[in-house]
């Protein structure tokens, strides 16, 4: 294999979905490299990395290497596609327009379905990026069938240029699920979690707005994550209710005593591009309540129960009949570890160096059927 490249401007980025997905995505291909080759790629596979990037991941495979003195648009589309003398990976929806010989990974087209989500600037910014990409990239790859059937269906890629390269869910093993000190109260099988941001796709003012009904009967809704204020802009109904706690961002270790101590992780979006949280969520052994809208169900499969984005009466009787019945509560939660376990970032690493072997031998990259099989309960 000759050498390749992949754009690190993701470590210059604070931690979302996206990024994660980088992240993971990355190491376990270094994985992969080790495993398949014993190191022998470590001098032609680069990370490349702007001058600001935080190089807080540890490789033993790939190569980082600081390149240019740009940041941000401008080292990606000039400085990286300068450097990048190959096939280059681009995993978090934006790279080099004039960079051919490219695998770009757009995630969602989320800036499409619910443009209030976001700031003018950063809908148009991808308005612009998405199309020319889907043009000018040798494969685009995405992370559900729901994801490709939608940027095929607004024109930004043709759909035998798209490969399917889901999100991971393994990397929840390294979570520790002691009790912080800091978390010691106020997580009981009374409370539903909640995880994301107030971006109106996210949907939270749903929940937020049950508060009483919650309180009501004995619930409770904690809501973690962190507001990206120069993204996302939102008004959230009920947010000072006593029933409702604010937590922030919280720690893996702090997320997984979380999961293992809550009623059930809700996920309310309109629409995701895939939707990690309800698959980190099944691995902990928490239940998923979830949105029946996207790619939710195709990525949950049988093992969640659904409601409608626009129904809370739908979604307060999920969460009593998950507070009530024991017998579903435990098979939710088996279906839930079975699902997860489908998920893997090997998995999604090997769909990657298949794809980019391909490119290098100039074959045709072809349209690829993710991982599709889904746990039943009784």
């Amino acid at each position: 294999m000759r050498p390749w490249f992949i754009n690190g401007r993701f470590l210059t980025q604070p931690l979302s979905g996206v990024q994660r997905y980088a992240r993971e995505v990355v190491a376990a291909l270094d994985q992969e490299l080790l495993f398949q080759n014993a190191g022998v790629y470590s001098k032609q596979v680069e990370l490349l990395l702007p001058s600001n990037a935080n190089l807080d991941i540890t490789l033993k495979a790939i190569r980082p290497r600081h390149i240019g003195c740009l940041t941000e648009h401008a080292w990606e589309q000039f400085e990286l596609a300068h450097h990048a003398k190959g096939v280059l990976l681009s995993l978090c929806n934006t790279g080099p327009v004039l960079h051919r010989k490219q695998i770009v990974t757009i995630h969602d087209v989320n800036t499409r379905e619910f443009p209030q989500s976001y700031t003018r600037t950063f809908r148009w910014a991808y308005r612009i990026l998405h199309p020319a990409l889907g043009k000018t990239a040798q494969a685009i790859a995405t992370v559900s069938k729901f994801s490709a059937k939608q940027i095929a269906d607004y024109g930004i890629a043709e759909s035998e240029k798209i490969t399917i390269a889901s999100n991971g869910c393994d990397h929840t093993k390294l979570w520790r699920q002691h009790t912080p000190t800091s978390l010691r109260t106020n997580t009981e099988r009374n409370t539903i979690l909640v995880l994301g941001t107030n971006a109106p796709h996210k949907n939270l003012s749903l929940l937020t707005g049950m508060a009483d009904q919650l309180a009501t009967n004995g619930l409770r809704l904690s809501v973690i994550g962190m507001t990206a204020d120069h993204v996302f802009s939102a008004y959230i109904p009920n947010a000072s209710h006593p029933s409702i706690d604010w937590c922030g961002r919280l720690t893996d270790t702090e997320l997984a005593y979380r999961f293992a101590k809550a009623l059930c992780l809700a996920f309310p979006s309109w629409t995701e591009g895939f939707g990690l949280p309800p698959l980190e969520s099944m691995s902990l052994g928490c239940p998923v309540v979830a949105s029946d809208r996207s790619s939710i169900p195709e990525v949950c499969g049988q093992a969640a129960l659904y409601a409608a984005p626009d129904n809370p009466d739908a979604w307060l009787t999920a969460f009593l009949s998950l507070k009530h019945d024991q017998t579903l509560r435990q098979n939710l939660i088996s279906a839930g570890h079975s699902q997860a376990a489908i998920y893997t970032w090997q998995a999604t690493a090997k769909t990657y160096l298949n794809l980019i072997a391909a490119l290098q031998l100039n074959q045709n990259p072809r349209l690829t059927t993710p991982r599709t099989r889904t746990t039943t309960f009784t």
